[in-house]
């Protein structure tokens, strides 16, 4: 059976099946998996008879679709009973994924007086007389607030809040297991952002950052250039720094191993929402040659009409041959394309187009804007979001180790030296004698990663004097809409 998506772990499934005793009818239905497009990843045996074996068969399908055709095709085997299916996915979520723990034991009278009343007056007075003091005596100085209103959702679009929630769980999981941080999800019955404003400002109090997740640009942009403005605590929009960091990171490496330099290459970037516009004003300030940026008008260039504030910028400061055709004809002859936008929007053979020794980071999940298969037939390089795919960009190479560095340095504000010193530290890990085109980045559990990370962004915020300067200034600093320049963050 051809299937055009990949099987992911995001789609496994366990099957409870009952199967004849003897001693070809586990093998036959590992084949059938198989033959149906799944890709088997466990087989265990749970229970049998004299006359019945009973396993679960784990598989990696492609979606909710290809997993009832796989249970279809092993139903149909003879004599094979097909009990009942688990969606692996949806038993992780069960109950929600995050919890609170006590960091102080509760055990006596006299522990309680200490942790409660009486004995917590005193600290609350001792803020009070002192407000700087809850970074020492709070949590606040180990705790990220992970905010979204649920109008971006991963791929998926405007979901609202509650289905916006396993996604916010899942962050400060991340944020806990790769960075030490305790982080909360904060989701918002709102899209205004007025409203979104005002309450980020009332909550920050608790908090000694603030991770802006998945909400629309280009409200984005205004919502974190206000908030910027007001706290005097780090805002970071991780759809926007936080990928453009590790891309950033990724075509350092990737650019090493064609031996070619940024200030030489073209760049086709597909998508210029707030993670493509934050890559761009990050590549523009770092000196890449040239970009095209496309997205639903087409490829953004002076004299086209319609546009928002923040694709006007874009407009004015990239594409400098002033291109105006469709994407394939853009990434002719361009050395890069980076995609965080939809799913197979090029072939194989736009990708044979490019320039020699060529680098394709197609980003969209779950599946890319080309198959990976048939853009490493061409490319030099080639990288998605994927885990189950070589040179995996994902945003948890940055932001633990982001948000480590910025509480352990109390930073009042995320800036782009520490997105430059982010970006290098992580194409450091993977160290040049070690590169090669399957291997640019490191691998999301690397351990070294995210202290190397928390270490260059602490050095940034302590002595940004020490941070090299952008090569290149992408324009005007004050617009509203695109709000990542107010604090000269990319």
């Amino acid at each position: 059976m051809a299937i055009s998506r990949l099987p992911s772990a995001g789609f496994s499934i366990t099957m409870r099946i009952a199967v004849p005793a003897d001693a070809s009818s586990i093998g036959r239905l590992t084949t059938a998996a198989g033959e149906a497009g799944a890709i088997v990843t466990a087989l265990d045996v749970v229970d049998s008879d004299p006359a019945h074996v009973i396993v679960d068969l784990t598989c990696d399908t492609a979606d909710a679709g290809h997993a009832d055709q796989v249970v279809k095709a092993l139903t149909a085997l003879d004599g094979v009973d097909v009990r009942k299916v688990s969606d692996r996915t949806f038993l992780l979520h069960l109950g929600g994924k995050i919890e609170v723990s006590s960091k102080v034991a509760l055990r006596t009278r006299d522990e309680l007086s200490r942790a409660y009343t009486p004995g917590v007056a005193r600290v609350c007075q001792a803020i009070a007389d002192n407000p700087a003091d809850a970074r020492r005596l709070t949590i606040k100085r180990n705790t990220v607030a992970v905010v979204s209103d649920g109008s971006a959702v991963l791929g998926l679009g405007n979901l609202g809040p509650a289905a916006s929630l396993p996604v916010m769980e899942g962050k400060a999981a991340l944020f806990k297991r790769f960075g030490g941080v305790d982080a909360w999800p904060v989701v918002l019955d709102t899209q205004d952002t007025d409203e979104i404003v005002s309450i980020v400002k009332a909550i920050a109090p608790a908090y000694g950052g603030i991770n802006l997740e998945d909400i629309a640009a280009p409200r984005c942009f205004e919502i974190e250039a206000r908030l910027r403005e007001a706290l005097d605590i780090p805002v970071f929009h991780d759809d926007q720094h936080g990928t453009a960091i590790c891309v950033l990171a990724a075509l350092t490496n990737a650019l090493r191993v064609v031996g070619k330099q940024l200030a030489d290459v073209r760049v086709v970037v597909s998508g210029a929402g707030a993670a493509g516009t934050a890559i761009m004003k990050l590549l523009l300030r770092q000196g890449v040659g040239d970009i095209i940026a496309y997205d639903r008008q087409g490829a953004l260039h002076r004299g086209l009409t319609g546009l928002n504030p923040a694709w006007q910028w874009l407009a004015e400061h990239t594409n400098k041959e002033n291109y105006s055709g469709d994407l394939a004809g853009a990434v002719r002859d361009a050395d890069v394309f980076i995609g965080v936008s939809a799913p197979n929007l090029l072939t194989g053979d736009d990708i044979a187009t490019m320039a020699k020794d060529s680098i394709v980071f197609a980003l969209a999940n779950p599946d890319p804007e080309v198959d990976p298969r048939e853009a490493r037939k061409h490319a030099a390089v080639v990288a998605t979001g994927r885990s189950d795919q070589p040179n995996q960009i994902n945003n948890v190479l940055a932001f633990p180790g982001v948000f480590r560095g910025m509480l352990d340095a109390h930073a009042e504000e995320f800036t782009e030296e520490m997105a430059i010193a982010a970006a290098q530290a992580i194409a450091d890990v993977v160290g040049e004698d070690k590169i090669n085109p399957t291997v640019i980045v490191p691998s999301v559990f690397d351990a070294r990663v995210a202290p190397a990370v928390a270490a260059a962004v602490r050095a940034a915020a302590q002595n940004p004097a020490t941070t090299p300067p952008p090569a290149a200034d992408p324009g005007p600093a004050d617009l509203p809409e695109i709000a990542a320049e107010a604090s000269a963050t990319p």
